[in-house]
């Protein structure tokens, strides 16, 4: 009898520890550094380095895998994601393989083969608070390392900040929507993520999430940037539906209004009045596939 606990620390953990250790390398840290990051010792490093570590094929070729490790070894070899949120990061990636069908569960299938006849097998519970909101959390610190490495993207920020936030499927309240604290600001031309998100921060930007799924949206992450006609034409012509809403008064009746109106809308802009800043809202399922848009968006120009 094995259980996949013993996959993750024979198998997955000397895999994912190999290659955050050649990344790392890579990044012109030493081999002391990479044991104080790693929490391990030098002579593991060394054994890392050198290839007497068994590295399981199929988790180092698994897509999610490789991902996380790049965007670890950038974050722990820039200072920007710390040891413990990168164990987080792993723990929640560790949970989503286990599930059913996926690659732990299958490694672990095949040394029980038994376990074949349970389909909706899944070791941990995937739907726990906690792992929702640390998905949720690893979600948006990615879609935000694409905004930093965004070249342009300053441009797009209004006068008040931009924020990038995502909620939890069952989001109700700024509780459940997660955001940057302090928002996304301009430093000389540079989009600056000033601290690590979290939950609750984000009363604006969530407020306008929320309220959108109230009315039938489902999106699960918005990020607001300057309103500009050539921008919004330039994002209609990538296929978004947009639709204008008014943000002086009841502002979640009114974006409400508006997306009962266009019910397929991802873009929802206001035009501005009176000490009011013209903005648009660009939505999305998760933080990643927003920041990734308007990416593209910067890249190829209005």
């Amino acid at each position: 009898m094995k259980f996949v606990e013993e996959l993750v620390v024979e198998e997955f953990l000397p895999t994912v520890r190999s290659m955050l250790a050649a990344e790392l390398r890579d990044r012109g840290l030493t081999q002391r550094d990479v044991a104080s990051v790693l929490g391990i010792s030098q002579s593991a490093v060394s054994k890392y380095a050198h290839g007497e570590v068994t590295v399981t094929d199929e988790i180092a070729g698994d897509d999610r895998v490789r991902e996380h490790v790049d965007e670890l070894a950038s974050g722990l070899a820039d200072g920007s994601i710390t040891s413990v949120q990168a164990l987080v990061d792993l723990e929640v990636l560790i949970r989503e393989l286990e599930a059913g069908g996926d690659v732990l569960a299958r490694l672990h299938e095949a040394e029980e083969p038994a376990l074949a006849d349970h389909p909706s097998f899944r070791v941990h519970d995937p739907s726990s608070e906690l792992r929702t909101a640390e998905r949720v959390r690893s979600s948006l610190r990615r879609g935000l390392r694409i905004i930093e490495n965004t070249s342009g993207f300053a441009s797009l920020i209004p006068a008040v900040g931009s924020n990038l936030v995502a909620c939890t499927p069952d989001a109700t309240t700024i509780d459940d929507v997660a955001g940057v604290p302090g928002r996304i600001v301009d430093v000389k031309g540079r989009a600056t993520i000033p601290a690590d998100p979290a939950f609750g921060v984000s009363e604006h930007v969530a407020s306008i999430l929320l309220a959108a799924r109230a009315s039938g949206s489902d999106a699960g992450a918005a990020l607001n940037v300057r309103y500009d006609p050539d921008l919004l034409a330039a994002m209609e012509d990538e296929g978004r539906e947009s639709v204008e809403f008014d943000e002086s008064g009841d502002l979640v009746a009114n974006v409400g209004d508006a997306v009962s109106r266009a019910p397929g809308a991802t873009v929802l802009y206001q035009t501005g009045g009176e000490g009011i800043e013209p903005i648009t809202y660009v939505l999305g399922p998760d933080a990643e596939s927003v920041a990734g848009d308007v990416r593209k968006l910067v890249s190829t120009g209005p």
